[in-house]
């Protein structure tokens, strides 16, 4: 479980860090944008890692790994505008609030990976990519349901998810390069 711990924070680092010049570069500007939209983020990066993962090659020169660390910080974005009030404070630092988010995130996975005995480790990244887009499909029809459920979890549950399976993938990716 150390080795998972490590790991999954090694994965946020790299993830943080690019959410982090990039909001030097544009600033929040996406706060501008609707939960919806950010969902349609996600799911086209998704989507991209699927056709890359069938086809085996790409024509513009980003893989898999970047397209993860996209999902990952995408789903932060929506944790955060998913806030009903965020301090001033966490909106002029948006490290603090990326990392409240992610510390939720961390404490769910840690429970669930206890629970299930790291049985992502056994699993394709082609099979978690496939989830991810499922866990997608499901936040679309929430959204287009104006957020009510019968019985499932909400939206801001299958970001949580999401992000998990995309810090998976990105170790197995990892893992596999070394």
């Amino acid at each position: 479980m150390q080795k998972t711990q490590k790991e999954y924070k090694a994965v946020i680092l790299q993830c943080h860090d690019l959410f982090s010049k990039k909001n030097k570069d544009y600033s929040t500007s996406w706060r501008i944008l609707r939960l919806p939209s950010i969902t349609d983020q996600i799911f086209i990066k998704a989507q991209r890692i699927r056709t890359l993962q069938e086809n085996g090659f790409s024509k513009v020169d980003e893989g898999q790994f970047s397209e993860f660390i996209g999902i990952i910080n995408y789903c932060i974005m929506a944790l955060i505008l998913i806030q009903e009030e965020i301090s001033q404070e966490e909106e002029n630092n948006l490290t603090k609030a990326y990392q409240n988010e992610i510390d939720k995130v961390m404490e769910l996975l840690f429970n669930k990976n206890h629970d299930y005995g790291e049985a992502w480790r056994e699993m394709r990244v082609s099979s978690m990519t496939d989830i991810i887009l499922m866990k997608l499909l499901r936040i679309k029809q929430i959204e287009d349901n104006d957020g009510q459920t019968i019985i499932s979890e909400g939206v801001k549950a299958g970001y949580q998810d999401i992000i998990n399976y995309a810090v998976f993938c990105m170790i197995h990716l990892e893992n596999q390069k070394g």
